[in-house]
């Protein structure tokens, strides 16, 4: 890949500091003052870089890297050439994620405007709203009656805060994004085009059609939690959508009224829970899964891509399938189902029907 100008490399780290930060070994001490300025995969790493491998299927692409140094874990350290240097971490990947944010801290939060000065001349702020200093507001964005936001946040480009809503301090709301009817912690990213606060979808069957109901309930958003683009998050009908501490939500993730997701859980793209669904903490749920309203998702779930949830999920388990069964069940289903595939395309004497 050619320069990203888009994220410029570091100015440089020696080895023995990286090593230090990510509260890693480096093997060889040889290599204490080695420079290092970015992260790449082991197939383009090049001196200045720092990779990392989680298995011995690394081991062919190792043969030609030309990485500074690789992150691993001890019973991977063989596999390194002897002219990279070895940072051996208990937990590689997340060394890496580490090295990554070190790197490039520009590239955690939502890309940001210039603006010369704090508050952009084209945005639009309702007189009563207060902002703590330090508060960045960019072109175009609108901030509602009453609404409070705290100090470091910045208020991305054409973003609206809806009247009344409150934002804690070093926030991240990227442009385009909307909130209303909400209350976020601090550190919460917000990426653009997010939606949080619009009415749930509630309607009741009357003898002319469907009749709306209100939906009066407000969007609590934890601390530290991060919101994908386009991602849309639907205030509660008479209680509160809730979303804890530290979960980190996708792009095109589709959140019900009522719903309560848990602590540090991370929810793939394009998933959609129904209303009133209560998810517990640390769940990781794939890819388009879709789970029904009311059903209860106990603490540290894992849910495979395109599940379909009907019912209540225990703790500790791991599901897949539609509808969701334990994920060995589901795995041996889909291999039977293989077979018995296999099996009728052929013809009588072994040979392949056309």
């Amino acid at each position: 890949m050619e320069q990203n100008v888009f994220f410029l490399p570091h100015e440089g780290l020696k080895l023995a500091e990286l090593a230090e930060f990510l509260g890693a070994e480096l093997v060889n001490s040889d290599y204490a003052d080695v420079i290092v300025r970015s992260v790449a995969p082991i197939s383009r790493a090049r001196a200045g870089d720092v990779c990392y491998i989680l298995s011995r299927r690394s081991r062919d692409e190792l043969a030609t890297c030309q990485a500074s140094a690789v992150i691993c874990d001890k019973a991977l350290a063989d596999l390194v050439p002897q002219h990279i240097p070895v940072i051996l971490s208990s937990n590689p990947h997340a060394a890496f994620a580490m090295a990554g944010g070190l790197f490039y801290p520009a590239a955690l939060r939502p890309v940001v405007f210039s603006v010369e000065s704090e508050i952009a001349p084209s945005a639009v702020i309702d007189p009563s709203a207060k902002l703590e200093k330090g508060v960045i507001v960019e072109p175009m964005a609108v901030i509602g009656a009453h609404a409070e936001i705290g100090e470091g946040t910045r208020i991305g480009a054409h973003s609206i805060i809806g009247p009344n809503v409150k934002i804690g301090r070093d926030c991240s709301i990227a442009a385009g994004a909307s909130i209303l009817c909400a209350l976020l912690g601090n550190g919460v990213i917000i990426h653009n085009g997010a939606r949080i606060g619009q009415d749930g979808f509630g309607y009741a069957p009357g003898p002319r059609g469907m009749i709306k109901i209100v939906q009066i309930g407000r969007v609590i958003i934890q601390d530290n939690v991060e919101i994908g683009a386009n991602t849309t998050i639907d205030r509660g009908a008479m209680d509160d959508t809730v979303i804890g501490e530290g979960t980190k939500i996708d792009n095109q993730v589709q959140i019900g009224h009522n719903v309560q997701i848990g602590r540090h859980c991370a929810i793939v793209a394009q998933v959609g829970i129904a209303g009133s669904a209560k998810i517990g903490n640390g769940v990781q749920i794939g890819g388009q899964v879709g789970i029904k309203g009311h059903v209860t998702i106990g603490d540290g779930v894992q849910i495979a891509a395109k599940s379909g949830i009907m019912t209540d999920l225990a703790a500790g388990g791991q599901y897949g399938g539609t509808p969701a069964r334990p994920l060995n069940d589901y795995l041996r289903d889909v291999a039977q189902q293989m077979s018995k595939t296999k099996l009728r395309g052929k013809k009588p004497g072994g040979e392949q029907n056309d």
